[in-house]
């Protein structure tokens, strides 16, 4: 084939393609793949495929290389490129030999390349409809505080988040935070229940220099760090009674005084805090003060625990999937159906971040492009065998043509031809029905 026939024939190909050498210098570089990439065709021959193409992959795990290498084709891997004006780009590739039409000796590599722009982007807005900043949820409780979360974040009032361990109260905190005028302020968080008392103490307000025997210079503390943004404290439900009256004063007067000072700090702070307990409990039992609970619970948000929830769970398990396939360089295409069964059977007593540590655990395990069953912890996968053994039919008629030919194979020991004629069937329709009911 002529060259001028060769190149009219690759200008007209609507994907990208572009073919090198065994020294990885691009050797032809169609009218696509300068659209695509924003390169021209001068600019690209001649150069090494890496300083064009730029893929994500380019530098640590050339997937042409690999072709090259292993002989082995590549269709459609999703990847990102950095085009010429510097733009990301996703990209699907395919990857072949190039071989010599006359003596079949490989001579470089081709790759073809589809821009997915439109597609991420209407992938986007599908799954904007159930994402909330780095939140996501399509149940009705969390639909609702989607809704109410951007007139929360407006708002200067204290706002209290109640969820169990795991449910990502932080996540909400950080969305309220980015969402208020204070979003270029800092985000500060705070711990309650990771620290005794005294070191929370001055963790929150800090300490001047002098104020106890290694305090050889002032510190300030995370009220101070906060100003002019939010400070989270999480798990409030934790601290002491004498804690809570020092938290109560910073919320009434919006001042504090650190440790070992005289004079009082103006605190600038927005204040959102968490907790796993029932604070109206708590306020019972007389292990939380009311006048804190009614400062604190001026907006009030619940989360629900994931069991209560569960048609969030094939969303998030698609959201960790691409989280540990971007982090840990995979390419795990889902979870199979029997795993996503279990899934939703469980009941997470760990929530979402239970969910999160099964999906990481399950890429480290996976051997397959899928996730399945095999790759879960020990109690999802027990759980799926307890449900199989009890899960009702869906088809009542289909459930006792399943009994009838297991008792009959039972009665005559397996044997196929003797089975078909006491049910009255010939033995190839006995085959298919065994086949179509999974009976071996």
């Amino acid at each position: 084939m002529k060259t001028d026939e060769y190149q009219t024939i690759m200008n007209s190909v609507a994907d990208g393609v572009f073919t090198v050498d065994l020294r990885w210098r691009i050797t032809s570089w169609n009218r696509a793949a300068e659209r695509i990439t924003g390169f021209s065709k001068e600019e690209a021959l001649g150069r090494h495929c890496y300083d064009v193409f730029r893929a994500n992959l380019c530098q640590t795990g050339c997937i042409l290389r690999r072709t090259l290498e292993t002989g082995k084709e590549l269709i459609n891997m999703e990847v990102t490129i950095v085009t010429k004006a510097g733009e990301e780009k996703p990209i699907s590739i395919s990857t072949a030999l190039l071989k010599d039409l006359e003596g079949g000796k490989t001579i470089g590599g081709v790759e073809t390349f589809r821009d997915l722009s439109a597609i991420e982007n209407l992938r986007k807005r599908l799954s904007g409809r159930y994402s909330f900043q780095d939140i996501i949820g399509k149940s009705h409780p969390m639909q609702e505080i989607f809704r109410i979360l951007p007139d929360i974040a407006e708002s200067e009032s204290t706002a209290l988040i109640q969820g169990p361990t795991g449910s990502g109260k932080e996540l909400f905190a950080k969305a309220i935070h980015n969402l208020s005028p204070r979003k270029s302020g800092p985000f500060v968080t705070v711990n309650c229940a990771a620290l005794p008392d005294t070191l929370l103490e001055s963790e929150l307000f800090g300490y001047r220099k002098g104020a106890f025997t290694d305090a050889t210079r002032d510190k300030p503390g995370r009220f101070a760090l906060a100003e002019g943004g939010t400070l989270f404290l999480d798990e409030i439900g934790d601290i002491s009674a004498a804690l809570q009256a020092k938290i109560l004063r910073v919320l009434q007067e919006k001042a504090y005084e650190p440790l070992g000072g005289t004079q009082s700090v103006k605190a600038d702070v927005r204040i959102i805090a968490a907790t796993n307990r029932d604070l109206r409990e708590e306020m019972a039992l007389g292990r939380f003060r009311d006048d804190l609970y009614y400062r604190l619970n001026i907006i009030l948000i619940n989360i629900p625990p994931l069991a209560e929830r569960k048609e969030d769970i094939p969303l998030l398990v698609d959201h960790f999937i691409s989280y540990f396939n971007a982090e840990k360089g995979k390419e795990i295409k889902g979870m199979n159906q029997e795993a996503m069964e279990a899934m939703m059977h469980y009941d997470f007593p760990g929530n979402i971040r239970e969910l999160e540590n099964i999906i990481e655990r399950a890429f480290i395990l996976c051997k397959k492009d899928v996730i399945d069953l095999a790759s879960l912890p020990p109690e999802l996968k027990s759980l799926s065998r307890n449900y199989q053994e009890t899960r009702p039919s869906s088809n009542p008629l289909k459930t006792a043509e399943a009994e009838a030919i297991r008792c009959a194979l039972a009665e005559h020991g397996g044997h196929r031809e003797k089975t078909a004629k006491a049910l009255g069937i010939h033995k190839t329709t006995l085959l298919r029905k065994m086949k179509r009911l999974g009976i071996s």
